[in-house]
């Protein structure tokens, strides 16, 4: 039989491998293990947290170069106390890490925390359960409500992380944003396009107020752009209404 003393005896050799793990050079292995049996877990679960961000972010793997990249998931490793066990998540974990980090070695380029955002974008929304409500896909969408998919993310960068890779390394961002569209489509694929400045306020506007028509909201953002000719403005708005209806983004309205 286990002695009474085995499961908190137990719960500190655990706590005290772990630290090791996560910090081998500041924090001793446990006493009595041998270095190359330790050895084997270290480099094993180091490696495989490192293969998991380099599947999620590529380009910020290649931006860094190779030593410049361990190291900052060594940081990762080392002080990140992640929410959730999930390997899914780990690449939000990874952006809660650079959100909260400060200027720790190694240097990061500033669109690093853009550039990360916009690589796990394609992760988060092709593992997303996100469901489109019921709809009238032949519903009018200027005297309809539009519905807004949510497999269809309209994002805004200060700087061009579509552009940007090993070379092409901006030293400062552009004078007008980079807005984007990514969105799943009904064979799986995640896709990225630009968008025009209206056309993404047209998107907000649809979240931000979802009960209204579609006549409603290209009025108001005609409003918003200062348009003299409203008619005029919302007649194109129509065409791109029916654009978006094409691809998903705005499949119909609401019953």
């Amino acid at each position: 039989m286990p002695t009474p003393d085995a499961p908190p005896r137990l719960r500190a050799q655990q706590l005290a491998l772990t630290r090791h793990l996560r910090d081998p050079q500041a924090t001793a292995a446990p006493d009595g293990v041998e270095d190359r049996r330790i050895a084997i877990y270290r480099d094993l679960v180091f490696n495989n947290v490192e293969s998991l961000l380099a599947g999620n972010f590529p380009v910020l793997k290649q931006v860094l170069g190779d030593a410049d990249w361990r190291a900052l998931v060594r940081d990762f490793f080392r002080v990140h106390r992640a929410q959730t066990p999930l390997f899914p998540e780990l690449g939000r974990e990874f952006l809660r890490f650079l959100d909260a980090r400060d200027d720790a070695s190694p240097t990061l380029p500033p669109f690093a925390g853009e550039l990360a955002h916009y690589e796990w974008v394609e992760l988060a929304l092709q593992i997303s359960d996100a469901e489109l409500p019921a709809f009238d896909a032949n519903g009018d969408l200027l005297d309809g409500v539009p519905v807004l998919s949510p497999l269809a993310w309209p994002l805004a960068y200060a700087w061009p992380v579509h552009r940007i890779g090993p070379d092409h390394r901006p030293d400062a961002p552009p004078v007008e944003p980079t807005l984007l569209l990514v969105r799943r489509g009904p064979d799986g694929e995640v896709r990225f396009s630009q968008l025009s400045p209206l056309a993404f306020r047209l998107l907000q506007r649809l979240d931000e107020s979802p009960s209204l028509t579609g006549r409603a909201q290209l009025e108001a953002l005609a409003v918003e752009a200062g348009h003299a000719d409203v008619d005029a403005f919302v007649a194109q708005g129509r065409a791109l209404f029916e654009q978006m209806r094409s691809v998903g983004v705005v499949p119909g309205t609401l019953p």
